[in-house]
């Protein structure tokens, strides 16, 4: 009897030992030259979309880099919304609904009506791709992409 060679690789078991689909979904294929680091160099890490696994770890060095993944510059709008997310996030321990960020910027950026319209431009791919990903926020389960 022949015993050929198993490619655990190709194998949806492997032994006994299974991760559940979940975590096989959300481990990071990044390589170590191109992982997210924080402000002390300390890399991070992130699930398949380039989310934070750990959203306390964020800080604006992670913000840049994920924004650069993105393709998006962060201007002083940007980072207004940003840090407002993030304060909302340390106060509720959740990310900020998108109305409130809306809110926020009609009322304190001065956008009025136009806010809605302006956040989609500023974060093109969406609120919760874009914008909660570059705030360090995980992706809320019961949200859609946009």
């Amino acid at each position: 009897m022949e015993v050929l060679p198993i490619d655990c690789a190709q194998v949806p078991v492997c032994g006994t030992f299974r991760l559940p689909d979940f975590q096989e979904q959300a481990m990071s294929t990044h390589t170590i030259e191109d992982r997210i680091t924080d402000s002390k160099g300390i890399a991070l890490e992130t699930d398949v979309e380039g989310s934070l696994f750990d959203p306390l770890r964020w800080d604006e060095t992670v913000a840049e880099q994920i924004a650069a993944r993105e393709g998006v510059i962060l201007t002083d709008e940007h980072w207004q919304i940003l840090r407002f997310m993030r304060r909302y996030y340390e106060e509720h321990q959740i990310a900020a609904d998108a109305r409130f960020v809306i809110r926020h910027m009609a009322d304190e950026m001065g956008l009025g009506p136009k806010a809605r319209n302006y956040l989609f431009e500023l974060f093109p791919y969406g609120y919760v791709r874009m914008a909660c990903k570059i705030a360090g926020m995980k992706r809320p389960r019961a949200w859609s992409t946009g």
